[in-house]
């Protein structure tokens, strides 16, 4: 009897990512194609499928197809659609009919944070959790929101989006046309605003001051930081006192068990995860201190988004009593 695996697709603004996971979350393959975010998803799919067919034939003899999972940015669970996507060409988008006209498999879409919460419930650090967030600290911050084993999905399908609550309503500009959202405080893309800002306004040295502007990254900030650069260490503290403070509110809100950390600045691990620990118990109402947990993904750095589109379906198929055994 062959083995059964999912497609996971995680779709991104510069690459588009696809993989075969088993139920276990075992990926046999991962690859990824340039997205192209001037075509339209049509193009992309098309383009994409292509590719997935031709690497499935390596596997075919020993592996069967059940089914596909989707992350992309402003996916729709309830409707299947990607709306208006940040930085790529699409419009609204109903890509569970366009999967259609290349696969015969059950297909679910879902934005990349809830595919990321989903991935860490069934494959990762949430094991056996029925509450907790993850936040994804990448070029933005984004979160999925899991309440008694379920994604928190809300009436439209786009609930959980706590990277646009509010820091300051005369704060930073953000893509979303509005002002001082969280994500452009506590972001990679966060993080190097920062600091721009202290470069231009404190007199702190620091060896950042030697890269063009547009060419720091958040990683060369954390390599800084390591090496004792104190603005670089001040750049942490500010994004962690933000992050801290909105996940005290999100606390309240939701009395999670825990909330993972996820994504590009996760990966400076404890000069994002202590600080950030310690203002969120600062500013934590006291009926839920030291009861949260903040960890690290337990996803693997390098397919984590395509387990996570893929845990998406398994956990369709699972739901609908349709989970496969291998």
């Amino acid at each position: 009897m062959k083995k059964k695996v999912t497609i996971g697709i995680d779709i991104g603004g510069t690459n588009s990512a696809f993989g075969f996971v088993d139920v276990l979350g075992k990926c046999i393959y991962e690859s990824s194609i340039p997205t192209r975010a001037e075509q339209n998803a049509d193009q992309l799919f098309e383009r994409l499928f292509i590719e997935i067919n031709k690497s499935f034939k390596k596997f075919d003899k020993e592996y069967e197809l059940v089914g596909i999972g989707i992350g992309a940015p402003n996916g729709n669970y309830y409707k299947g659609t990607v709306e208006y996507p940040p930085n790529l060409n699409w419009g609204n988008v109903n890509v569970i009919d366009l999967v259609k006209k290349y696969s015969p498999l059950p297909c679910a879409i879902t934005n990349d944070a809830n595919a990321a919460a989903i991935g860490e419930m069934i494959f990762g650090a949430a094991k056996g959790m029925k509450n907790f967030i993850v936040i994804t600290l990448g070029t933005g911050l984004g979160s999925g929101i899991v309440v008694n084993g379920e994604i928190v999905y809300g009436a439209d399908g786009f609930a959980g989006e706590i990277g646009h609550t509010i820091v300051d309503p005369n704060g930073r500009e953000c893509g979303c046309g509005r002002k001082g959202c969280l994500e452009t405080y506590s972001s990679a893309t966060g993080i190097c605003r920062t600091v721009k800002e202290l470069i231009e306004t404190a007199d702190t040295p620091s060896e950042l001051r030697k890269i063009p502007f547009n060419n720091i990254t958040a990683k060369d900030i954390a390599d800084a930081a390591n090496r004792g650069d104190k603005l670089a260490l001040d750049a942490f503290d500010f994004t962690a006192k933000i992050l801290g403070l909105k996940l005290a509110d999100s606390i309240a809100y939701l009395s999670p068990e825990a909330i993972i950390l996820f994504g590009g600045l996760a990966a400076a691990g404890d000069l994002i995860f202590v600080p950030t620990k310690r203002y969120m118990e600062e500013y934590m109402l006291n009926i839920f201190k030291n009861k949260v947990k903040l960890i690290p993904s337990g996803l693997p750095d390098g397919n984590s988004a395509v387990l996570g589109s893929s845990a998406l379906i398994w956990n369709e198929l699972k739901s609908e009593n349709l989970f496969p055994a291998n």
